[in-house]
C-alpha cells in the first residue's frame, strides 16, 4: 500500500531540507561573484546547478504534505 501524503513530522523535515539547500545555493551564488579561481568558480557553478535541480525535486514532494490548519 502506497502512502499518498506526508506526516506532519515529515513535512517539517522536508521544510528544513529545503531551507538548508536554499541557504547553500545562496552562498554558492554569492561566492561566485567574489571568486577569482576558475576551477573553484566552475565547482560552485556545478553546485548551483545541482542544488536547483534538487530543490525542484524537494518542492515536488510538497504536493503530499499535510497542512497545519
Amino acid at each position: 500500500m502506497e502512502q499518498k501524503s506526508l506526516g506532519f513530522h515529515e513535512t517539517m523535515e522536508l521544510h528544513e531540507l529545503i531551507n538548508f539547500k536554499t541557504n547553500g545555493l545562496l552562498k554558492s551564488k554569492l561566492m561566485q561573484g567574489v571568486c577569482f579561481d576558475s576551477d573553484l568558480k566552475a565547482l560552485m557553478d556545478k553546485d548551483v546547478t545541482l542544488s536547483v535541480h534538487q530543490l525542484n525535486e524537494l518542492q515536488s514532494l510538497y504536493a503530499g504534505a499535510k497542512t497545519f490548519s
